[in-house]
Parts: structure tokens; sequence; C-alpha cells
């Protein structure tokens, strides 16, 4: 929905692009450059929307969420064959739309920091993006329960002010697992006092759910 939403709101500004229109100009739209706009118009994929893009020209226009009766009436269809839309139920759009498009940065960055020189800030970074990762895909009304809690586990963990030896730190987890769901990935020192921080989070756990995650 995000998708068709952003598509048709750049067809709107290149249609109107001789003109004073929505507030904007078209001294305004040069400077936004006319060429990309008609990239976006017919955008494939969101994660190949930049994010600064986003925020400048689309974020604002999306609703936070949308009924399926709303969207098919302003849209007719949202060109995807795999699914249906359901009419009477309320999607959520910002969230939805905002998660390719970020994530594609964040893998991006990932992968750019893997080639530095290992150090405290390189890993925390990397963690951070990790729950960056899992945050914006829990925001779309996936994951679960239990993944959700053992992230937090081991944000408990990350931050807490009991005594670490040296090298028993975690930086980051996030829901992973190709489609199948119920797996996390958790990112620290290759360390042994890494593992006896992987097994307080396994602890915890179990108090909590009454059964042992598997590693």
């Amino acid at each position: 929905m995000g998708r068709k939403m952003i598509k048709s709101r750049a067809s709107e500004l290149l249609s109107n692009s001789s003109s004073l229109a929505n507030g904007i100009s078209h001294d305004d739209l040069e400077d936004d450059g006319i060429e990309l706009l008609e990239t976006e118009s017919s955008l494939y994929y969101l994660c190949n929307l930049p994010p600064h893009r986003y925020e400048a020209m689309y974020a604002k226009q999306l609703p936070e969420t949308i009924t399926g009766e709303a969207f098919m009436e302003q849209y007719s269809d949202h060109n995807d064959t795999v699914t249906v839309i359901d009419p009477k139920r309320v999607y959520g759009v910002r969230a939805s739309a905002r998660h390719p498009i970020y994530e594609n940065f964040r893998v991006k960055a990932f992968k750019a920091l893997l080639t530095s020189a290992t150090s405290e800030d390189q890993l925390t970074s990397l963690g951070e993006l990790l729950y960056q990762c899992h945050y914006s895909y829990s925001a779309c009304g996936l994951g679960s329960d239990g993944t959700d809690r053992l992230v937090q586990l081991v944000q408990d963990m990350q931050h807490s002010k009991l005594p670490k030896s040296e090298d028993g730190t975690l930086y980051g987890a996030k829901i992973t697992g190709g489609g199948s769901g119920g797996t996390v990935c958790v990112m620290g020192r290759n360390s042994l006092g890494s593992s006896h921080q992987i097994i307080e989070v396994i602890s915890s756990f179990f108090f909590l759910f009454f059964h042992f995650p598997l590693i």
C-alpha cells in the first residue's frame, strides 16, 4: 500500500510540475529532480528509495493506518498478485513502508562497518543496527512475544550494571530465520564471558516461558 501511495504522489508531482500544486512550486520540483520523480513514480521496490528522499517527499503524505475500503476507493488496487485487500481490515501503512526503506540502508551500513577495524565503537554500532532492524520489523506487526523477549533480555544483559568480565559483552540482537520465525541472532564477543551471558539470557527466558530456547 505504501509503495502505491508513494508512486501515486510522485506521479502527482510530475503532472503538476508546470504550476503551483499542493504547496510545491515548479522551482521546488526542479530542485528535487524531475528525473528522481520519474524514477519514483515507477518504483518497483521500496528498498530502492533512499531514506532522505522518503523523509523529504513522502513520509508526511502516508497515513499511519488505512482501511482496505478507503485504500481501494482512492487507489483501486495495490498491484500485488499474491495478497488480497480486505475492505474491513485496518492496515498499517507508514511503519510497513518505512521498514524496507531504512532496512536497506541499515544492511549497507552494517556491511560497511564490518570492513572497519575492530573496536568497541564498531561493535556497539553493529549491535545498534541489529536492534533497529528488530524494532522496525516489530513495528510492522510481525515478530512474536518469544523473540521480542529474547531481544529485550540481551539488552538488559548488555546494560546491566552488575560486574562483568572484560571479555563478556553482548552488543545487539534481532529476529531472523529466513521467514521461518522464532530465531534470534545475538552479537557478542567470541569469548567465554559472552557465553556465560548467553546462558544467563537462556535462564531468564526459561523463568518467563517455562522452556529453554534452543542454541
